[in-house]
C-alpha cells in the first residue's frame, strides 16, 4: 500500500483522519509540543484500516509508523499522561469542538481515561506515513466489540 498523507483543515477532515489513527500505538515521550512554532507532533504505530479491505492478505493486518502533526497550537493541556515518559498509550480518537471560529480545542482521547487537548487557531492536521508497513497478527479489540456482535 501507498503511503498515507492526509491533511484536515475543517472537522469532516479531522473525522477521516481520526479514523485513520484509531487504535494506533505511540509512547508518551514520542509527542512534543514546540510553543515558538505552535506544533504539537506525536509519532505512532498505526493500525491499517484500510488493509482490512484487502482479499487475501492471509488473515495478517498491517502498521505503520506514522507522524500527526498539529498546527496553530497555542496551548496544550494533559490528563493522565505524563509528558517525556515511557508508557505505550493507544490512542482511541482525535475530536473538535469549536469556540470562537475558526478555533477550539482539538482533543487526542487515549485508553485509560487519558487525553491530551490543544487549543487552536484553526484546524491544521497533517497524517503522514514515515515508512513501510509491517506485518500483525493483532487485531486491535475493543470491550464492547463482543457486546455488539451478539
Amino acid at each position: 500500500m501507498t503511503p498515507l498523507k492526509l491533511i484536515a483543515l475543517d472537522d469532516d477532515d479531522l473525522k477521516v483522519l481520526s479514523a485513520h489513527v484509531q487504535d494506533a500505538v505511540g509512547r508518551e515521550a514520542d509527542m512534543a509540543y514546540i510553543p515558538t512554532e505552535q506544533r504539537f507532533a506525536v509519532i505512532v504505530n498505526r493500525f491499517d484500516w484500510s488493509g482490512l479491505q484487502k482479499p487475501g492478505n492471509g488473515g495478517a493486518y498491517e502498521r505503520r509508523r506514522s507522524a500527526v502533526r498539529f498546527d496553530k497550537v497555542r496551548k496544550v493541556q494533559v490528563q493522565n499522561v505524563n509528558p517525556g515518559g515511557e508508557r505505550v498509550m493507544a490512542l482511541l480518537a482525535i475530536r473538535f469542538e469549536p469556540s470562537e471560529p475558526p478555533s477550539g480545542f482539538v482533543t487526542l482521547i487515549f485508553a485509560g481515561d487519558a487525553a491530551i487537548r490543544l487549543d487552536v487557531e484553526c484546524i491544521e492536521v497533517e497524517l503522514r506515513d514515515l515508512g513501510a508497513a509491517w506485518s500483525t497478527k493483532n487485531l486491535p479489540q475493543h470491550p464492547d466489540d463482543a457486546e455488539t456482535a451478539q
